[in-house]
């Protein structure tokens, strides 16, 4: 009796051992060879030190075919559980590419479901770190049940806690759609891919040549596609950006975002801002700069930096008060906004909804990008998606018009008839129906005919941009709470923030709104 006890607990030793190894030194070498991480060694590295607590380590896989019976490794591809990220609990899951490829079956996709479903139970962020050649072929439809399986938890988790997806290593075929269903996904230069369908099959269907990094490197979903929001270097920058990513989020939907105390006073007031919106309507700034010199100790934390850089995206924070930033970059197509930029910012606008983040929304933006690349894309329907969300978040939502204000843009870009807070504009601000250039050649059109009709031209401009094209205007209806001087911005932003604490808004019963999509 006593013989067989000792039996079992050498097995079990022998198995622990095992699952520690992974798919042994040789593989591991391998992936370092390739530059990656093996999953043990970016778990505790993404981790705080010594707080991972390992669940499921010793299971292996069912399959009795192909020869799978003799080949059963503990953890069987996949190491998950849960530990801490500047204090705060989450939950990991990080397939192994060195055992069976880190392809997906039964037993390890019951590890993933696990996790998420445990993270949705106590309200704590799900990072995933993907790896891996696809689904077990070995095991037929048990393993795209198993995807079916994760896809579902994804969905339900969506708005609950925060899902962090990285890419470090290949991710094809349906792996790539549970990803596409959370909330950040983040790319490893040089040794990351994604796709739907590989190069040899795009050869073999429709004869394109086009190599694995140029069908779903880290560039073509950061720059083209818009899939992934983050390039990492390498792992350890990879896992360095998701920690520096999960500060600016709260834990779960039910919780506010952490404070973190800054030795920037609330009262600062940077006499740069006077000048950096320039005189002249048509020329370009940087909108960064503006931000910038705004926030907290000037840090802009850009999310999707490199898609659609007509609008900007991303975290700050204001008297230590995490806020989502969305504003139009004049530097970049005028700031005009387009089908990529929209997608972008209503992605963005939805997210920082889901988990009580405030809207500060910068606007400087002279109207949708006209042409018919843009109409036949469906602009009105991918507009219309930034507009829906900015409509529905019931979050604090502020507003700054540094500059152009025209049209349906100005409605979109978070404007007081859509539940904006507080909306403010500097001086230089223009709100019209269009720009004034626009509006006087179509209601003075006959008088300007001639070729002489420069100087009446100008001065019809400069009337209607005294009449209308001004802040004040719309300041006397209500829907510019205050025209302030640049310098003031932080303060006031601050101000209201802290007026917005306890806002309570709501939305009228239902199950869920048709964005249009």
């Amino acid at each position: 009796m006593s013989q067989s006890i000792e039996q079992k607990l050498a097995e079990l030793r022998r198995r622990n051992q095992a699952a520690e190894a992974g798919g042994g030194p040789e593989r591991r070498e391998r992936q370092h060879k390739e530059g990656k991480l093996s999953a043990r060694e970016r778990v505790e590295l993404l981790l705080d030190e010594g707080t991972f607590e390992e669940l499921d380590r010793l299971v292996t896989h069912r399959s009795t075919d192909f020869n799978m019976e003799s080949q059963r490794i503990p953890g069987d591809g996949v190491v998950s559980g849960y530990g801490r990220i500047d204090g705060r609990t989450v939950f990991v899951f990080a397939q192994d590419f060195t055992v069976f490829g880190g392809s997906l079956a039964e037993a390890n996709a019951a590890k993933i479901c696990k996790v998420m479903d445990r993270a949705m139970q106590v309200g704590a962020p799900v990072i995933g770190l993907n790896d891996s050649g696809g689904a077990r072929i070995q095991e037929g439809v048990v393993s795209l049940a198993g995807y079916a399986d994760i896809f579902l938890r994804n969905t339900l988790a969506s708005g609950v806690v925060p899902q962090i997806s990285a890419i470090m290593g290949p991710c094809a075929g349906g792996a790539v759609y549970s990803p596409a269903i959370t909330d950040f996904i983040v790319m490893v230069q040089g040794t990351s891919y994604m796709f739907v369908t590989g190069p040899d099959v795009i050869r073999t269907v429709t004869h394109e040549e086009v190599t694995k990094e140029e069908l779903g490197g880290p560039m073509t979903h950061n720059v083209t596609s818009g899939v992934a929001h983050f390039i990492a270097q390498d792992d350890p920058d990879c896992l360095s950006l998701i920690r520096e990513l999960l500060s600016f989020l709260p834990a779960n939907c039910m919780e506010d975002p952490p404070l973190k105390l800054s030795p920037d006073p609330i009262d600062r007031e940077e006499a740069a801002l006077d000048t950096i919106v320039p005189a002249e309507s048509d020329l370009p700034y940087d909108m960064r700069e503006l931000i910038r010199r705004v926030v907290d100790d000037g840090y802009f934390f850009e999310v999707h930096e490199q898609f659609a850089q007509n609008l900007l995206v991303g975290f700050a924070r204001l008297g230590g008060q995490p806020v989502g930033i969305v504003a139009n970059q004049p530097a970049v197509l005028a700031g005009t906004l387009d089908i990529n930029a929209s997608l972008k910012g209503a992605r963005f606008v939805r997210f920082c909804d889901c988990f009580n983040i405030p809207l500060v929304t910068f606007e400087d933006v002279p109207g949708f990008l006209p042409g018919t690349q843009q109409e036949y894309g469906g602009i009105i329907k991918h507009g219309a998606k930034l507009l829906y969300a900015f409509a529905e978040a019931t979050v604090p939502k502020l507003t700054v018009i540094t500059r152009k204000a025209y049209g349906g843009a100005y409605c979109v870009m978070a404007s007081k008839h859509i539940r904006t807070d507080i909306n403010y504009a500097f001086p230089t601000a223009e709100i019209a129906v269009m720009g004034p250039e626009g509006a006087v050649n179509i209601l003075h059109r006959r008088e300007l005919a001639g070729d002489d009709a420069k100087p009446l031209r100008d001065a019809k401009v400069e009337e209607f941009k005294q009449l209308f094209a001004n802040p004040y205007i719309a300041a006397e209806r209500g829907y510019i709470d205050e025209v302030i001087q640049p310098r003031q911005t932080r303060r006031k932003l601050i101000t209201a923030l802290r007026m917005l604490e306890n806002k309570c808004d709501t939305m009228p019963p239902k199950k869920h709104g048709n964005i249009p999509l």
